[in-house]
């Protein structure tokens, strides 16, 4: 099902060097999508504008058939999208139980035990954690607070590789499990190649393409 449509999108910097020209998609539930492309092309400015952070100069973003700015783009951040940053951007004096709750519509332990922590972790000061244990916690947030849309800007950028590919495959599984558009920007093709979508982004123009990366250990087993 179609949840996000950007449709006819323009955005340029105020020097007037267009960044988005004419960008038209759709996004659907239930599928991962992979924005590549070179610095400054505008990956994070897309990711700004469908999470209601800014607005186009011109066309229109439509969440389930209805312009975001008619229910306000504060509304939208609200109910309609949920972000994942590389900096985890955790309370850093709670716990990772007390940090899920704050958006939670669901029970956080039972989050945090699907996606990888044990109890006793979830119950740990945040910051004693590992970077790819604060990532999930980062992650079980999003999930908890049982928007449709999550947002996740270079997730994986500050793990290890084997950290990274199972970030990665836990964004596309709760992509696939929970029903979400999981929109993820990235600077790695190893990460895009396991997106059910992969997008590139240059020049102001967006599209669609295809990459191949051989297959890790966990996936071949």
């Amino acid at each position: 099902m179609v949840v996000l449509e950007m449709k006819e999108i323009c955005y340029a910097y105020e020097e007037g060097r267009p960044i988005l020209s004419n960008v038209h998609i759709e996004f659907e539930t239930g599928k991962m999508y992979a924005i590549l492309g070179p610095s400054g092309s505008g990956k994070t400015t897309l990711l700004s504008l469908i999470g209601g952070l800014d607005i186009p100069q011109k066309g229109e973003i439509l969440f389930e058939g209805e312009n975001i700015s008619q229910c306000g783009l504060a509304c939208h951040r609200r109910n309609h999208v949920s972000l994942i940053f590389q900096s985890y951007n955790l309370i850093d004096y709670m716990t990772p139980i007390e940090n899920v709750a704050l958006t939670a519509r669901q029970d956080p332990l039972a989050l945090l035990l699907r996606l990888g922590l044990t109890a006793e972790e979830a119950k740990r000061n945040v910051m004693k954690l590992s970077g790819g244990q604060q990532q999930r916690v980062a992650i079980a947030r999003a999930l908890a607070s049982d928007t449709p849309v999550i947002l996740a800007d270079e997730p994986t950028g500050n793990l290890d590789e084997d950290t990274a590919g199972e970030i990665t495959d836990i964004l596309k599984e709760s992509a696939h499990e929970l029903n979400k558009c999981m929109i993820v920007v990235t600077h790695s093709n190893k990460l895009a190649a396991k997106a059910d979508v992969v997008l590139y982004l240059k020049c102001g123009s967006i599209h669609t393409c295809l990459l191949y990366t051989s297959p890790s250990p966990r996936d071949r087993g």
